[in-house]
């Protein structure tokens, strides 16, 4: 097993419903063995955004006790999920000049051109936390995926720059470290998602996977394995929760459980005659809940966020060439016929992004839920990129490396084999010089 694999990795996932912690290692089939799960409430967070720091820290501490009792692993680095509302996305150009033209491109000058966008001006108040490339220029020659090799003094390229508010970073860096940890990546939720459920077929295709959350629906576009677009909706499965709540009139927690075991999102497959019975309140009657206006309520924002995920990827420019279609995961995608909700109202093939391709053995099978694929995603990102080119260039780093290392170890065994044979003929001449001195 390589030192890449050697490692053990944790996702913390700072959501607006629960907070979820996962402890994993990669197997020697490179499939994600998941060692232990923790998760607490949520309750100092809302749309992505920790507005309660106490309350927040104290909900991380609780999960990732939890995951170090089920994992029996001490743990002190995670990669830490963001996401909200405040989170924007735009594509910059950038370009560097080579000292010579006849010398080869190198992995060196695209981590260079990389991160120098780092560098660029921002509006006040955000900071970077993603600078992912679209396509190189190679001397004006347009269109390379990947120039490493190529011969060329200009070396340029289209950037999707994804930037948060520095103000949300530092209140997840704050809890974080207050609950007794160190940060190793902070990622985007939905490129973490991404990670977890869609094949590289579907990203080479084209797809939209739509990560229905509590407080926020994350947006991420692929094409030609290549991330194009993001963005977030500031609705999620909560906002349903509280329809729910003030249009029968509900306790929150009563609302909750409508929606999760009576909710519909298409209210023509709810019966007319279907009644739940729910407790009233103290020395009240119970209240009668029509699952037919239940389905109603459900439909209603279910289908107000699906318009505005449409109409994201209208923005983006790529609607015609998602030939995987839309993958839904999240929370949300469990609704009842929340797929075929997506179909209809987009004119696209759709699915539930299950994050199970890349698990290996595990004794929690709650982690193979949709509503877990972030917190996955998010181990997964501790071990490889999610631009494909990086994976590529880390892979043919760590060959080296250990091409390296065996070369050493050859040269050491040859060495110290060359010297063994010294010292046991020395040794055999010393024995027989010592029996010739017995026969005197």
């Amino acid at each position: 097993m390589d030192m890449q694999n050697d490692k053990i990795v944790v996702g913390l996932d700072i959501g607006t419903t629960k907070i979820c912690v996962i402890v994993g290692h990669k197997n020697d089939y490179g499939k994600l063995d998941v060692l232990g799960m923790g998760k607490a409430v949520s309750d100092g967070v809302v749309k992505g955004k920790v507005i309660n720091i106490e309350k927040t820290i104290l909900a991380i501490k609780k999960a990732v006790e939890e995951a170090e009792d089920n994992s029996g692993i001490d743990i002190k680095v995670v990669n830490v999920g963001i996401a909200g509302h405040h989170i924007r996305s735009s594509i910059q150009r950038g370009s560097i000049t080579r000292d010579d033209r006849d010398e080869e491109i190198t992995v060196e000058d695209v981590n260079r051109l990389t991160n120098d966008m780092h560098r660029m001006v921002i509006p006040a108040g955000n900071q970077i936390i993603h600078v992912m490339p679209q396509v190189y220029t190679v001397d004006y020659d347009d269109g390379i995926k990947d120039p490493v090799g190529m011969t060329g003094i200009r070396l340029e390229a289209d950037f999707h720059v994804i930037t948060a508010d520095i103000n949300s970073i530092n209140n997840i860096q704050k809890c974080v470290k207050r609950a007794g940890l160190d940060i190793e990546n902070m990622i985007l939720e939905p490129l973490a998602s991404s990670l977890a459920v869609l094949s590289d077929d579907e990203k080479e295709a084209g797809v939209c996977l739509v990560d229905i959350g509590g407080g926020t629906t994350d947006i991420a576009i692929f094409h030609e394995n290549i991330i194009r677009h993001t963005g977030v909706i500031p609705f999620g499965g909560n906002i349903i929760t509280s329809d729910i709540k003030e249009g029968c009139m509900v306790m929150q927690q009563q609302a909750e459980l409508l929606k999760t075991k009576f909710g519909r999102a298409i209210s023509t497959e709810a019966s007319e005659n279907e009644i739940v019975s729910i407790p009233g309140l103290r020395n009240r009657a119970p209240k009668e809940i029509s699952i037919k206006n239940l389905a109603h309520i459900v439909e209603a924002r279910m289908e107000e966020i699906i318009d505005l995920v449409h109409a994201e990827i209208l923005a983006s420019g790529y609607e015609g060439r998602l030939a995987g279609g839309i993958v839904i995961t999240g929370g949300g995608s469990q609704m009842h016929s929340a797929r075929q909700l997506v179909e209809y109202l987009t004119g696209m093939d759709a699915r539930i992004g299950y994050p199970n391709e890349h698990l290996g053995r595990t004794k929690i099978e709650a982690v193979k839920s949709p509503m877990y694929a972030t917190s996955v995603g998010l181990v997964l990102a501790g071990y490889r990129s999610i631009d494909e080119r990086e994976n590529r260039y880390l892979e043919a780093k760590l060959n080296n490396q250990n091409m390296f290392i065996n070369h050493k170890q050859k040269g050491v065994k040859k060495e110290g084999d060359f010297f063994s044979k010294i010292i046991n003929k020395t040794k055999s001449f010393l024995i027989d010089d010592f029996d010739e001195k017995d026969d005197y």
